[in-house]
Formats: C-alpha cells, sequence, structure tokens
C-alpha cells in the first residue's frame, strides 16, 4: 500500500488553491503556492541525492519555509528530524548522527553553532533560510517548477523523528510513521471541529510534536489557516490574534497564563476566538476557570507525549469533563496499570501508570532496541505518567512517575498541590518539586513566580497551602523567583529547578 503524508498538501491544495496557508506578518502563501514550493523542495532535494528513507534535519522557527522545507522533505520521501533552533553544536551533532541525516536545513541566527555541529556528525549539505553560512536555502526553490513530487511510502515507514526532552538521559528519537501522524490529524482536527474556515494561532514551536502535529499536520488537512507568530510573547499574539482574527488557540498552560494577565487582552477586538486547546502539561483549575470567563471560550484540554504522536486522549465540545484530559480518541486505548502491570479499577483512589495502544503511538526509538523493549512491555507503551480514570472513561493526569516526591513515605503529587498555591490571588505560575531531606528521604519545596505588582511572604503562602492539604503534603519551603525556566514549547522545566 502506498501512503505519504504529503499527500494532504496536495488534496488542499487542489480544493483551496487560492486560500491563504500560511500567514506571517506580512507574508502570505497559498496552499497552491505552498504546494509548489514545496515540489521544488523535494525535486532539489533530490538531486542533492537525497533519497527515499534518508533523514534530513529540520531546524528552523516559526517561519512559512518551515512548512514548505517539511513538505518538501516528505514528498522526496525522506524523513524529517525537527530540532530546536536553540540547539548548541554538540547538540546539533548527536541529533545529525544519531538519526544518521544526509542534510541539514537550519537558520541563519543559529548558523554557526549549526554548521559546527554538521561538520562533527559528517553532513556537508546544510542549507541556511538568511544569513552568508552554508548553502542558501533558496537554492532548494531554485528553477522551475518541476511538477507533483510524492514519492510512495508505505503508511507504517517512518516520516518523523521526534527527539525526546532527555530528561533521564540523552534524547531518544521517537519514530512516528505517516499512517499515525495521519490519524493523528484527521481524528483530533474533527474532535475540535477544525474547517476551512479557521485560523489558527501557532506559537507553538513547530519542531515541537504539539505544534508539528497538533497544529500544522491538522491545520493543512483541514484547509486552515496558520498565523505564525515565531516566540510566544502576550502582547505579540494578542495583537496576531486581532489581526488576523484568529478562530483556534493552541497552546501550553504556561501561554494561557501570560495571555490572561496580559493588559492588552481586554483593549483588543478578540471576539472571532471560538475555542482553545491546551496541552504539554496539566492546565491548573484556577486558569481554566479565568481564562473562560475572561475570553468567552472553552478550553478543550488533550493529553499526549512525542511518543504517541501529540493526542491521546481529548476533551470535544459536546462531550467535556473540565479538569480531565479527556477520553482516548478513536482508534486509541488507554489503561492505568500497578507496578506488576496489572490493569486498575476506575476511580481517583486507583493511581497508576498510564498506558496505551493504538495508531498513534510510535514505531519504536530509533536505533534504540532494549529502551523500545521497555517502553512496550506487556503489549502496551508505558508514558510514564499517572493517572487515573473515572467511571465515564475520563483520563486524569496526576503527574509525572518521575516527579513523584515521596516524603516520609507517603506519596505527594506535585501537581495536587501546584492547584492549591495557583488558587492564590498572588501567584502567576508554580513548580512543586522534591529536595533531598536526611530524615525523610524528600522534602516538598513550591518554587513561585508572582504576578505583577503582588506580594506574598513565604509564611503566609505556606499557610495558605497548608489550610487546604493533608500535613504532610504542603510545601515547607517557598522559593520566589522573578519567572520559571521553560522549555521550547513553554513548559516549565523542573529539571532545571532541581539543580
Amino acid at each position: 500500500m502506498d501512503f505519504n503524508l504529503a499527500v494532504v498538501l496536495q488534496e488542499s491544495a487542489q480544493r483551496w488553491p487560492d486560500k491563504a496557508a500560511v500567514i506571517a506578518d506580512d507574508v502570505r502563501f497559498t496552499y497552491a503556492e505552498l504546494d509548489v514550493m514545496s515540489d521544488k523542495v523535494a525535486a532539489n532535494l533530490a538531486r542533492s541525492g537525497v533519497g527515499v528513507g534518508d533523514k534530513v534535519g529540520l531546524q528552523l522557527p516559526n517561519v512559512p519555509e518551515f512548512v514548505v522545507a517539511y513538505f518538501g522533505i516528505l514528498k522526496a520521501g525522506a524523513v524529517v528530524v525537527p530540532m530546536n533552533v536553540l540547539l548548541k553544536a554538540p547538540e546539533v551533532a548527536f541529533y545529525l548522527s544519531n538519526s544518521g541525516a544526509k542534510a541539514h536545513i537550519t537558520f541563519g541566527g543559529v548558523a554557526d553553532e549549526a554548521a559546527r555541529g554538521a561538520a562533527e556528525a559528517g553532513v556537508s549539505d546544510v542549507y541556511v533560510l538568511g544569513g552568508d553560512a552554508g548553502t542558501p536555502f533558496g537554492e532548494l526553490l531554485a528553477g522551475e517548477a518541476p511538477g507533483p513530487q510524492l514519492q510512495p511510502r508505505d503508511p507504517s515507514d517512518g516520516a518523523v523523528i521526534i527527539y525526546t526532552s532527555g530528561t533521564t538521559g540523552r534524547p531518544k528519537g521517537a519514530e512516528l510513521s505517516h499512517f499515525t501522524l495521519y490519524m493523528n490529524a484527521d481524528v483530533p482536527g474533527r474532535l475540535f471541529e477544525l474547517s476551512p474556515d479557521d485560523v489558527v494561532l501557532v506559537t507553538l514551536p513547530l519542531f515541537h510534536v504539539f505544534g508539528l502535529s497538533s497544529v500544522m499536520n491538522v491545520c493543512v488537512l483541514f484547509g486552515g489557516t496558520m498565523s505564525l507568530v515565531p516566540r510566544f510573547e502576550p502582547a505579540k499574539v494578542l495583537q496576531v490574534m486581532a489581526r488576523d482574527r484568529v478562530t483556534v488557540f493552541e497552546g501550553v498552560p504556561t501561554m494561557f497564563i501570560g495571555l490572561l494577565h496580559a493588559p492588552e487582552a481586554d483593549q483588543l477586538d478578540l471576539s472571532p476566538l471560538r475555542v482553545a486547546v491546551s496541552g504539554g502539561a496539566a492546565i491548573p483549575a484556577e486558569v481554566i476557570d479565568a481564562f473562560e470567563e475572561k475570553f468567552s471560550v472553552v478550553i478543550l484540554e488533550g493529553y499526549g507525549l512525542s511518543e504517541t504522536a501529540s493526542t491521546t486522549t481529548f476533551n470535544t465540545p459536546a462531550d467535556r469533563k473540565v479538569y480531565s484530559v479527556g477520553k482516548p480518541i478513536w482508534g486509541v486505548r488507554v489503561q492505568i496499570w500497578d507496578e506488576s502491570g496489572s490493569p486498575r479499577p476506575t476511580g481517583k483512589d486507583n493511581v497508576g501508570e498510564v498506558v496505551v495502544s493504538g495508531a498513534n503511538v510510535m514505531i519504536g526509538y530509533l536505533g534504540q532496541p532494549e529502551a523500545t523493549a521497555e517502553a512496550f512491555a506487556g503489549g502496551w507503551f508505558h508514558t510514564g505518567d499517572l493517572g487515573y480514570l473515572d467511571e465515564d472513561g475520563f483520563l486524569f493526569i496526576v503527574d509525572r512517575k518521575k516527579e513523584l516526591i515521596i516524603r516520609g513515605g507517603y506519596n505527594v503529587y506535585p501537581r495536587e498541590v501546584e492547584e492549591v498555591v495557583y488558587a492564590h490571588p498572588a501567584v502567576a505560575e508554580v513548580a512543586v518539586i522534591g529536595v533531598p531531606d536526611p530524615k525523610l528521604g524528600e522534602e516538598v519545596r513550591a518554587v513561585v513566580a508572582l504576578k505583577p505588582g503582588a506580594s506574598v511572604e513565604e509564611q503566609e503562602l505556606i499557610a495558605f497551602v497548608k489550610e487546604r492539604v493533608a500535613a504532610y503534603k504542603y510545601p515547607r519551603s517557598i522559593e520566589f523567583r522573578d519567572t520559571l525556566p521553560k522549555g521550547p514549547s513553554g513548559k516549565i522545566l523542573k529539571k532545571e529547578l532541581r539543580g
């Protein structure tokens, strides 16, 4: 059977040739233009020696050329290796060498680091968008339109390799197939009813699985318009939302918090916004309630990982349970297992590890059979997340298994404590972590960033939490910071807080 994911662009270009596919301030690409440009990229990559199944690094910010290059690589029959633009040379070298990349596409602002990394990995074909280093990206767009390009691929063939964050060691490359990525565009897109009339704000990085799979692939499949913002800055995002009459906003919790507290939100016409989608991390209940009231939209929370092509469960407008991450999407099964690998019954007293099986799950970790076998022990993918299913089949995420705090033999779930801290009116952001303790093993600490102009004393905030949780759960110390460290998707990096 022949199926190449890039067919979604070809089909949309035939149905809506003159419709805007991508907006980036003054730059607009229609679907027809995007299709032709990606055909050129595919043809020029093939001419340079990139063959079917070869890997190509893609290290660009949220610019229209990311979309062009992504579909061009797929059309050539090659495999996309998305990479953070902030990677340093040794990290670039690791990604390129570990994946066996044959070429690399990068950005002028980081070209020096990228070039050094590519040289170390033995990759000589480096294309640079902007700047003077390497081969100009324009060479991939050179020549006459070559006609439709679409190398045959099997649905089970790898299309994208997403590297995990590497919180427990070096990143692992999760290999996602053409079929998996298609299903994770088609099913979620239908669940929140994306249509060609929608304009989607894209500030999630496209090199991250959430932005790539749940935003870009979905938009192109359903003919929506992407409005790109390279970096999340609340004022800029809100201005673009008003300018482009954005109807859908997708983000991680820290982005919702940023928009909620931005003064520009009260000064702009955001009435076209019809729905918001949250993922990447658990969104605090306080944020959901405040955001929905302020912006008059519902937040549909979902759950997934790089290894599950982004979406595993999702709330829908018609079937939504607030504070849950929804039900498994079509073609996906979710269970809660105990330490012995046995399914746990429903109910919030039966917390266990979330395991997944279905069309959304990766092929495996590239070149790491032992890690793959461990991740699929028992035949299901082990997420490393703790949660429970209620009697109606809705999933509730309690915390990361590795972030569980064991204080004097008692389990403390950081997210539960964070929810309480967020309820304090002075708190903008919080991360609860475990710190070593000679008597108890671990002690609970909260790292907090306050809202602009707000103030609260450490003991006052500790007392606030102590009144609302069991005695073993409340933080014994509070560390105040101006801001909390975040990854490329905007997720708070607890690893850096632990030092």
